[in-house]
């Protein structure tokens, strides 16, 4: 045990009770009511017009000297009333007659010197304490009618505390420092389950052989004068099997090694269960070891240990420490060095050494823990976890383990981690563990805590935890969610604070057993994955812990503080499956839509038309530099079988020639010269025209004579190298009618895009336009065009 200067103060377990108590008192009226903070005010009296709903009203560290009755009239919700460390002389407590629901009323630390008047039935505790009192100020009357669970008090003067018999407490503080007054053999009783003494700093005033407790279970004694430790001892031996008292505290007391090793023994067989030493001061160090502390002792706890003398055998103190037959043993904020293996197999169940400066040699090779069920290391210096691991080897018992907020890292090694073979429950918090851990931990580990590490990722290369029900990994360095497939039986996980953004896909495929996931804090790109965590918390079987305040979008930028439970995206955007689907489903539904329309409007025919209304101008554009011979006086000759005259005659001429001037079509009727021969005169328009045009039919496959002229004009076609023929069907001729000689027909036909006459009269307009079109050119001979 090293020394170490520390400032304990006064009653430090009690401060800490009383605030503890008053922190309870106040949380609870606060859920329903107003608090209302006026303390360090520096108020001279109590506030007026405060709100009525209040329930706390603090008002301590201010100069208040004088309470009225009509100070607290207006508050009939009032619960909590603070007025500690003021400068309250007298108090009347008829002035909380209207205050009915009173629980709490602090008047500590003033410097009251009488009370009077009768409390309100409601109220539980009474603070008193540290008052300027010189003797007990409560009568009979008084204590008969409260029903105080808390009550504190300090006096000057003791003679008889007969009035504190009679009540019923839970806890009684009873301030004696400045006690200057007392009679020796006064037997000073107690009824209340915990008592909390304060003795008298004045070493000639005995009065610990004079405490008697009736059904007390907890003693805390305070500031024991060294001169008094063989007072305790006599006290500690009066109280044998038939004394309820279980817990003993000895607070801010100075003792020799002696005295405490002798308090162990007198304790050990006393009815003491438990004894806890705080802020202990060690003076001198003037005794041995020793091994045995009886039988009723099962728990020692000792914090916030100084050493002041020069003169320090440490191996003695640990050598205590170790053999002590009890079954739990805590020793923190003390500074020890090292702890010793007990030489003989021990009963230690539960040990704990935090915030000292133990390392990782401690309890190396120990075999003599047996029936350890418990260890707590924190905050200590320990570094090496295949060292902490071999220290465990040994202890068969060992469940759960605590070596938090240490130094510990772990590195592959040769030396493989070998931990005790029951470990379940293991704490590695606040160290400077990376992912290598998962390879140097208890294969039966159940609860893991590595919150506060340098864990980026869950290897791959793992022993299989099978066990593992519960894992913390929050506030480490992940970047993505881990999954489980090393540990599937996984119920409680913990990823808050790390730097998770997105790829939730392993986790969601591997972790069907997780039944609480906290994964707040995190900077989330919102995106299609992080639907899945979204849609987790409609769960019933998940508890999503902190939803949805604490759970917001990083990424992208724009949706930057957006709450999860705000982010949409819809499920196309996400399923690539289902986008193809709806995709082809609307492409198909165009394609039939379409393909209705275009059986419904001719839409094919539409766009054939377009197509050789486009060619035509193509080729127009391509020819229009080309010279026209001069012989040119026609802009086409038609060709037709007298049965479709009438068609000809009706439609096809007027429709070119409707413009005067515009076009001139060559007619044999019109147009052959008489005395030449039929032949004679085909041959001529032929060459006189631009065009050809043949209406064709099954009528014109039966004339011999359209049968020359499409000779001749399919000749003409060949010689001159140019596109001069327009085939007009006007009805459609099957194959096998057109006879075999006229093969050149059939050829025409099969390779030469011909104009369909359309049977719907909305259409004409479009064909004509489109013939036209092909037949527009400006003649040589513009007087040529007219009528011989």
């Amino acid at each position: 045990m090293a020394g170490r200067k520390m400032s304990a103060t006064n009653n430090f377990l009690s401060l800490c009770i009383v605030a503890i108590t008053l922190w309870n008192f106040t949380r609870s009226a606060a859920e329903s009511g107003l608090v209302a903070n006026y303390s360090k005010s520096s108020l001279f009296t109590v506030p007026k017009h405060l709100p009525i709903q209040t329930t706390v009203l603090d008002l301590s560290g201010n100069s208040i000297s004088k309470l009225e009755s009509s100070n607290f009239r207006s508050l009939p919700n009032l619960q909590v009333l603070i007025l500690s460390h003021n400068s309250i002389r007298e108090i009347d407590l008829g002035v909380f007659q209207h205050n009915n629901v009173l629980e709490h009323l602090d008047v500590s630390h003033n410097t009251l010197r009488s009370v009077s008047g009768f409390p309100t039935k409601s109220l539980k505790h009474l603070d008193l304490a540290y008052n300027d009192f010189a003797a007990m100020p409560l009568f009979t009357e008084f204590t008969k009618t409260t029903k105080l669970s808390y009550f504190g008090i300090s006096v000057r003067k003791l003679s008889s505390v007969d009035a504190l018999v009679h009540l019923q407490l839970d806890t009684l503080f009873l301030g004696l420092e400045g006690l200057d007054e007392y009679k020796a053999g006064s037997f000073l009783v107690f009824n209340a389950k915990r008592v909390r003494l304060v003795l008298p700093q004045n070493a000639n005033i005995r009065i610990l052989s004079d405490l008697r407790f009736n059904g007390t279970e907890s003693l805390e004694l305070s500031k024991i004068p060294s001169e008094q430790m063989e007072d305790l001892r006599t006290f500690l031996t009066r109280l044998d099997e038939k004394s309820t008292l279980l817990n003993l505290t000895l607070i801010d007391t100075k003792l020799s090694w002696k005295d405490l090793t002798d308090g162990f023994k007198a304790v050990g067989k006393s009815s003491i269960n438990h004894l806890t030493v705080l802020y202990p001061t060690i003076t001198i160090f003037n005794a041995g070891s020793f091994k045995n502390v009886g039988s009723s002792l099962k728990s020692l706890t000792i914090k916030y240990a100084l050493l002041d003398t020069a003169t320090f055998d440490q191996s003695i103190v640990y050598s205590t420490f170790a053999n002590l037959n009890i079954d739990s043993l805590t020793i923190s904020d003390s500074g020890i060095l090292y702890v010793f293996c007990p030489e003989t197999p021990s009963r230690f169940k539960y040990l704990s050494f935090q915030n000292n400066t133990l390392t990782d040699t401690m309890l190396e090779g120990c075999k003599n823990l047996p029936m350890l069920q418990t260890l707590i290391l924190q905050k200590n210096r320990f570094e090496d976890l295949t060292k902490v691991s071999l220290m465990t080897t040994s202890m068969t018992s060992l469940n759960y383990m605590d070596i938090s907020q240490n130094q510990v890292y772990y590195k592959d090694s040769e030396v493989k981690c070998n931990w005790g073979e029951r470990i379940i429950k293991l704490n590695l918090s606040s160290n400077k563990l990376t992912e290598s851990v998962f390879r140097c931990l208890p294969n039966n580990i159940q609860v893991l805590d590595l919150q506060s590490n340098q864990i980026s990722a869950v290897p791959k290369e793992i022993i299989d935890l099978t066990a593992l029900k519960e894992l913390n990994l929050a506030s480490n360095r992940l970047n993505v969610f881990p999954g489980c497939s090393h540990f599937r039986n996984l119920q409680v996980l913990n990823v808050e604070n790390n730097f998770v953004l997105d790829q939730f896909s392993e986790f969601f495929q591997t972790c069907q057993n997780i039944r609480r996931l906290k994964a707040g804090r995190n900077p989330f790109g919102c995106h299609c994955e992080l639907r899945q965590l979204i849609n987790l918390q409609k769960q019933e079987s998940v508890a999503l812990v902190g939803w949805p305040d604490i759970y917001t979008c990083e990424y992208p930028s724009d949706l930057r503080g957006t709450l999860l439970k705000d982010f949409r995206i819809s499920e196309l955007q996400c399923n690539v499956a289902l986008l193809i689907t709806v995709v082809l489903a609307v492409a198909l539904f165009v394609i039939a839509v379409v393909a209705f329309l275009c059986v419904r409007f001719d839409v094919p025919w539409y766009f054939k038309m377009i197509c050789r209304w486009s060619q035509v101008k193509h080729r127009i554009w391509k020819n229009k530099s080309e010279e026209i011979p001069e012989s040119i006086q026609y802009h086409a000759f038609v060709s037709y079988s007298e049965h479709d005259a009438n068609w000809v005659k009706c439609e096809l001429i007027p429709n070119l020639e409707k413009e005067e001037g515009s076009l001139r079509i060559c007619q044999h009727e019109r147009n052959f010269i008489p005395g030449k021969t039929i032949m004679e005169n085909i041959i001529d328009c032929i060459e006189k025209s631009y065009k050809s045009i043949f209406v064709l039919s099954p009528n014109f496959v039966q004339s011999e004579w359209c049968h020359y002229e499409l000779y001749f004009a399919h000749h003409k076609l060949f010689s001159e190298n140019a596109d001069g023929l327009i085939l007009i069907l006007l009805e459609s001729i099957p194959a096998y009618i057109i006879p075999a000689r006229y093969y050149k027909l059939k050829a025409l036909m099969a390779k030469r895009t011909y104009l369909e006459w359309p049977e719907d009269k909305r259409k004409h307009a479009f064909f004509w336009t489109n013939l036209r079109a092909a037949l527009q050119i400006k003649l040589p001979n513009p007087e040529a065009m007219k009528e011989p």
